[in-house]
């Protein structure tokens, strides 16, 4: 075997391991472009007094299936369950397809005359928020799939 055949061949039996990482990584997701541009959302709801009973349920009613309906899905939603926090904090994670894909979904809900029209219904005894807090975040490479 030449020389420099030899040499070609150690060279690729040494990125023999980052290929087989990359191609594991790849079949773990279902579409590695959608995978590399996917942003979760962090969203935590900070009633307002006596609220949370009612946030809660427009939340359950109207506003999930709202989301689905403009692109944002649904990952989970949690409530604390120890004080202080406690009936006053609603945490939960929407996924997009991307960040330019959250705007847009943000703006698509924001002008949905249903939306609209629950809202103003159900905050014709007061707002139901004081503070919403909003972070974007990405997948780490070492973190389990989401579905």
């Amino acid at each position: 075997m030449p020389a420099v055949a030899g040499r070609l061949l150690l060279e690729s039996l040494s990125s023999l391991p980052l290929l087989s990482a990359a191609l594991l990584a790849a079949s773990q997701r279902d579409d590695p472009k959608e995978a590399s541009t996917t942003v979760y959302e962090l969203r935590v709801y900070h009633p307002a007094a006596g609220k949370m009973g009612e946030l809660l349920a427009r939340f359950r009613d109207h506003t999930a299936k709202l989301f689905e309906k403009h692109g944002m899905k649904n990952v989970a939603y949690w409530t604390p369950v120890d004080e202080p926090e406690r009936g006053n904090m609603l945490v939960y994670i929407l996924q997009h397809p991307s960040r330019d894909a959250a705007t847009a979904n943000w703006k698509s809900f924001q002008d949905d005359p249903e939306w609209k029209r629950v809202k103003q219904e159900s905050e014709v005894n007061g707002k139901l928020t004081e503070k919403i807090d909003s972070t974007f975040l990405a997948l780490t490479d070492f973190s389990p799939r989401l579905r």
